[in-house]
């Protein structure tokens, strides 16, 4: 009998226990509340992350018949210009469209993907992958008809995860600088494609490639490469020339890269290089890589991947998927050192962004919130306007042209509306892109705007002669 009531007791008090350890467990970890789900999500991503690479990689360069566009017009990196996704040009754009939308100048196909392009003196940057040959591809091409001037290619082997490149490359008149989808930084002469180093961060600083790969942008500030690789270090920067590392930030929380973009900022006299890791946000000085201040108020464990938003002199604007809605920092001195406070924290549900990075805009914040609609916010946090419940953007990009604001949904239906704080007004929309997932990062030069879904890029001319 005693046997019995053994054998009966003890799998219901285990059954008992391990319940209440997964109450525990639950209640305890925040990644629980998100109901968001990315790409990738079902944990494939981690049979890709094994594979050691060399830690030099002979890479070709070949030349093309494409020739280098006389036109005007610049979006040299991730962001544009002043890093805040707003383009100011001389010439009136179109506030309508006809039916199929603005007149397609060039498309090519690219591999699967979102990185978007970087354009410099008639000249667009692309970081791609190529599937049949198993390399990544840095390719230039003429923004007058997409042709290929040059390609630089190095063999690494990516597998198929919801695309593989998802960055846009760092272009100077000097320097081009990319990063791949399993963290090689590439520096090349972005006139002749010519080679000048590689660094791989997996092997050299023990990084860990994120979750569906690398989606950080490469920084390029007083022709230093400025790169966060987590893992050794938590930030470094790098001579785009001979690629000899300057300077080093510590890394003691062994905090690991995100999907997030390293933002230059000023404040009180002080350049720094604003970064959301995996565990805090930190301002590090660009002067010698010391970290200036960092806070823990915000994170967020599964995916970070909208990049920090200067909103003003001392605000910063974050924002993120998987519940975690979006949170304004201030910056200000107390004993004399830099302390980063929360001002005010907003629910998902009054704004939050899982993918693309809100834009400040005479001082006002624009982005899509988890509904896909979006949203205008003033700097308290209070929702001025929203799309309607039948606009929806999805997880697409979006950008701010001269008082315009040009957004895609995730299956290639561009819209066109005015960023002003007044309320939502459509003016037009068109299907430009055949989708899926138009996801890549928009990029404008003078009136042509070049967008991408998962397997093409396209060039639209969205000048008002065209009306």
């Amino acid at each position: 009998m005693k046997n019995f009531l053994i054998a009966r007791v003890i799998p219901i008090f285990l059954g008992v226990f391990g319940a209440f350890l997964i109450f525990i467990w639950l209640r305890s970890d925040v990644a629980t509340e998100f109901t968001l789900r990315l790409p990738g999500e079902d944990g494939s991503w981690r049979n890709v992350l094994t594979e050691t690479e060399p830690i030099e990689i002979k890479g070709e360069l070949i030349k093309f018949d494409g020739t280098t566009a006389n036109l005007p017009g610049a979006w040299p990196r991730f962001r544009g210009s002043n890093f805040d996704g707003v383009s100011r040009q001389e010439m009136q754009l179109a506030t309508g469209w006809p039916e199929q939308g603005p007149p397609l100048l060039w498309s090519i196909d690219v591999g699967e993907g979102y990185a978007g392009a970087a354009v410099l003196a008639g000249r667009v940057y692309v970081h791609d992958y190529d599937r049949e040959n198993k390399s990544d591809v840095i390719r230039c091409l003429s923004l007058e008809d997409g042709k290929d001037i040059w390609s630089y290619s190095y063999p690494v082997k990516v597998k198929r995860n919801h695309g593989m490149s998802r960055t846009v490359p760092a272009v100077t008149e000097k320097y081009i600088v990319t990063l791949g989808p399993k963290c090689h930084v590439t520096s090349l002469d972005s006139v002749t494609g010519e080679f000048k180093w590689m660094i791989n961060l997996v092997r050299e600083f023990n990084t860990k490639v994120p979750q569906w790969y690398a989606g950080q942008c490469p920084l390029i500030d007083d022709n230093k490469a400025i790169i966060a690789p987590g893992g050794d270090s938590l930030m470094i920067a790098v001579d785009c020339e001979t690629g000899e590392v300057l300077w080093r930030s510590p890394n003691p929380n062994g905090w690991k890269m995100t999907h997030s973009s390293i933002i230059p900022a000023e404040f009180m006299g002080k350049r720094m290089y604003i970064y959301c890791a995996s565990g805090a946000v930190v301002g590090v000085d660009a002067d010698d890589g010391t970290i200036l201040w960092e806070t823990t108020d915000w994170k967020i464990r599964i995916a970070n991947v909208p990049s920090p938003v200067l909103a003003g002199d001392d605000l910063i604007f974050l924002s993120g998927g998987y519940n975690a809605g979006s949170m304004m920092l201030k910056l200000s001195v107390e004993n004399e050192k830099i302390i980063a406070k929360p001002l005010f924290k907003l629910a998902p549900e009054v704004f939050g962004s899982a993918q693309q990075t809100p834009i400040f805009y005479n001082g006002y914040i624009y982005g899509v919130r988890p509904d896909g609609q979006l949203t205008c916010l003033d700097l308290t946090g209070k929702a001025l306007w929203t799309s309607t419940s039948s606009e929806k953007f999805g997880l697409g990009p979006y950008i701010i042209i001269n008082d315009l604001i040009y957004l895609m949904n995730d299956s290639g239906l561009l819209t066109l509306a005015k960023a002003a704080a007044g309320g939502f007004v459509k003016l037009a929309e068109a299907k430009v892109l055949e989708g899926p997932d138009s996801w890549g990062p928009m990029a404008v030069a003078g009136a042509r705007l070049i967008l991408r879904d998962m397997n093409r890029m396209i060039c639209l001319d969205i000048s008002e002669h065209q009306k």
